[in-house]
């Protein structure tokens, strides 16, 4: 019998608990997602009544209103991407994304009463209040990426976990028309989320942890294969050398974060054109309002993950087989996911009036090819810095998002006349120019090596027995070897 279980404990599983933390991260960040859009679609229903089921109440809300209250989240957004990441290296990754999903779960659950309640006004608070809790969440999450991925799978669990972005995507525009023409009407765009979330959250609080030695559940065969991966690939042997702060000197002058900053603003910046634009460029210039048909609205995003999911064991199989190296790799990604879309952003912006269908087409594959860049910039923070990678994801989440709120505002700048396709084409040259000087800058001066102030001002901690065992140790010595810790 101890035998049997000694071989089960040596042997890597298929389906190890590195793979349920990402599943679980999945989910969470799919829930995340949902309760991020689900105002954008709910406030149609809630300005007209007619639009749903006209049982639910109706607010007379101006465009100018309707705008405050659904930039009122990001307002909030971009002031807590820097300290999450801050707080996930300090506290762990679990605690931070346990906090996210629950506080953002519990706001929109009450978002139907403080309508009711403050009208406008207190939804702008809450939004707020939602934002400002959602912001970490990226940042802890990519921090328990970085201490669970083995280096040849991180690209591959970067996608399946980054992917639920999207899916939550589809899925919340997918299954809002029919919730707010229910007998439930439009606060159960907010209720279902909701009641999700916290259900999410407790199996998280079960299952979930910020590390392989914070889990219980893993065997010690998958933790040294997951240790050994990440060890192979650091510059020294303080496996358990702690930063005391952050480097943020030696970080915002270190020319592979710029070059990693730029190439997520200038994906953020074409991928938030497209999300507001689009709908509004299609209904205005090529007569075809994609927004009254929800599968529609949602193919793009829909083809995203759905492509991102196909090319993750290609991906994982071409990084395996050492035929680049990891930095060649990572450009070669992101320069397919950035560049592709530049000469289908230029085809887009001459489609005519009487080739909408061809214009789906082009947006579908702008959206669908984006997804590449998982496989590039959106890994390369933990390449960088598995220690501080919360950290960077927060300044270039921050960054990311300052473009998201300046392209809107860019296109309501330049296109004065809505129906003019000349102006429109100025907004596809932008993106499509973005991405392209983006890209030629990852790929001048991006890389995957870690960094030299990764390890900069660390103080060592002090090793207990069961931390110094061999990664190779047999389940039988790490029992004679164990210490309190």
């Amino acid at each position: 019998m101890v035998l049997n279980q000694s071989i089960k404990e040596t042997k890597l599983p298929i389906f190890g608990r590195r793979h349920v933390q990402c599943l679980l991260l999945f989910f969470g960040v799919s829930l995340i997602y949902a309760m991020r859009v689900n105002l954008s679609i709910a406030i149609v229903a809630m300005m007209d009544k007619n639009a749903s089921n006209p049982d639910f109440p109706e607010y007379k809300w101006s465009e100018q209103t309707k705008s405050r209250v659904i930039s009122s989240f990001f307002c909030g957004y971009i002031f807590t991407q820097v300290p999450g990441g801050n707080l996930a290296r300090r506290f762990g990754g679990k605690v931070m994304v346990l906090f996210t999903v629950t506080s953002s779960s519990i706001l929109a659950i009450l978002t139907p009463l403080a309508v009711s309640i403050g009208d406008w006004w207190l939804l702008c608070v809450l939004r707020f209040l939602q934002g400002l809790g959602q912001g970490s969440t990226m940042p802890a999450s990519v921090t328990i990426l970085a201490k669970w991925a083995p280096v040849e799978e991180r690209s591959s669990l970067a996608t399946y976990l980054f992917s639920g972005a999207q899916f939550g995507t589809v899925v919340m525009l997918g299954s809002s028309g029919a919730l707010a023409s229910s007998s439930l009407g439009w606060p159960s765009i907010f209720y279902i989320p909701g009641m999700c979330g916290l259900c999410w959250a407790l199996i998280w609080l079960w299952l979930g942890a910020s590390s392989p030695r914070d889990c219980k559940a893993i065997t010690l065969a998958e933790r040294n294969h997951i240790e050994t991966s990440l060890n192979a690939h650091k510059k020294d042997d303080h496996e358990h050398e702690m930063p005391t702060k952050v480097p943020w000197r030696k970080i915002i002058t270190s020319p592979p974060f710029l070059a990693l900053l730029v190439a997520q603003s200038g994906y953020t910046w074409a991928f938030w054109t497209l999300l507001t634009q689009i709908p509004s460029y299609m209904n205005s210039v090529l007569h075809k309002d994609i927004k009254s048909n929800a599968l529609l609205s949602s193919l793009p995003y829909l083809t995203m993950v759905i492509l991102g999911f196909i090319c993750c064991p290609f991906v994982r199989a071409f990084e395996e087989s050492k035929v680049v190296s990891t930095t060649t790799s990572r450009k070669i990604f992101n320069t397919i996911g950035q560049w592709v879309p530049v000469p289908t952003f230029i085809w887009l912006a001459y489609v005519s009036a009487d080739e909408s269908d061809l214009a789906v087409v082009l947006l579908t594959v702008t959206v669908a090819i984006s997804s590449i860049t998982h496989f590039g910039w959106q890994v390369n923070h933990i390449d960088l810095s598995p220690h501080f990678s919360g950290t960077l994801v927060g300044l270039t989440n921050t960054a990311a998002n300052i473009m998201s709120i300046i392209a809107p505002l860019v296109v309501g700048y330049i296109v004065t006349d809505p129906t003019s396709s000349q102006q429109w084409r100025i907004i596809f040259f932008i993106a499509g120019g973005y991405n392209f000087i983006a890209n030629s800058l990852f790929l001048a001066f991006g890389s995957a090596e870690m960094q030299p102030w990764h390890n900069d001002e660390v103080k060592v901690q002090e090793l207990h027995p069961l931390n110094e065992v061999s990664l190779v140790a047999k389940p039988a010595d790490v029992e004679k070897r164990k210490a309190p810790v």
